[in-house]
């Protein structure tokens, strides 16, 4: 599974951030989210979930490169992944990370947008000892009627979640919001959950015609405090 790796310069060991791309795959905005994670002082790996299909890349310049033939397309490949596979390759994942050097280990976070929300809170509830914090950001199907539904997971997770909404979004109904925080709170889980007014689906995404700077810049801040928070403890001193 091709990966990428982004940490700060030095000898240093860094907690490990996994952020679980969006749909429109592997693309500069994204490594500059790594890179925006890794200043704050953590190791940060970017996994290509769409590698089964080989080396796709749907964004070259901006979003606008994204014709109706490579969005239809990119939906195949969305729905080609499933939670199943995803939980084994986040466990090849955290077996590379063991002999990382610069990945320090302990207690881990990681983030994931759009069709990866799912893949966060069930990462969090199929590794409840490793992910001690986990963001998602308009997460979809994150509430489902299947089996493999990531909310079923809420009794197993021992992490601290952020999750954060669009007001209005078409990819992902109210329904999932209001279910997603239920079961986390009927299960003692620690959450915090914000509904962004004013925004739509891709609202943290500057290259999205429907970016909102103050509100994506606020789920930033909150992002980063978690992930400060559950995993540099000692920095509270």
């Amino acid at each position: 599974m091709l990966s990428y790796i982004f940490h700060p310069e030095g000898n240093s060991r860094w907690p490990v951030i996994i952020l679980y791309m969006d749909a429109p795959a592997i693309r500069e905005e994204l490594f500059d989210f790594c890179r925006r994670i890794a200043g704050g002082g953590y190791y940060v790996i970017l996994p290509d979930m769409y590698y089964r299909h080989g080396k796709i890349r749907y964004i070259h310049e901006s979003f606008s490169d994204l014709t109706e033939e490579r969005r239809e397309d990119m939906f195949a490949k969305m729905n080609s992944l499933n939670n199943k596979m995803v939980m084994e390759d986040t466990a090849g994942m955290l077996k590379f990370l063991e002999s990382e050097p610069a990945a320090k280990p302990g207690p881990k976070g990681c983030v994931g947008y759009c069709m990866s929300g799912q893949y966060v809170v069930s990462a969090a509830g199929t590794f409840p000892d490793v992910f001690a914090a986990a963001v998602s950001v308009y997460g979809a199907k994150t509430v489902t009627e299947e089996a493999d539904s990531p909310h079923l997971l809420a009794g197993k997770i021992k992490g601290e979640l952020y999750l954060a909404f669009a007001e209005v979004d078409r990819f992902v109904p109210d329904s999932d919001a209001v279910g997603l925080r239920a079961a986390l709170d009927r299960e003692g889980v620690i959450n915090k959950m914000d509904i962004w007014p004013g925004t739509e689906h891709g609202f943290c995404f500057p290259q999205r015609p429907l970016y909102v700077e103050d509100a994506a810049e606020k789920v930033w801040s909150n992002t980063m405090a978690l992930f400060k928070r559950k995993l540099q403890p000692q920095d509270r001193m």
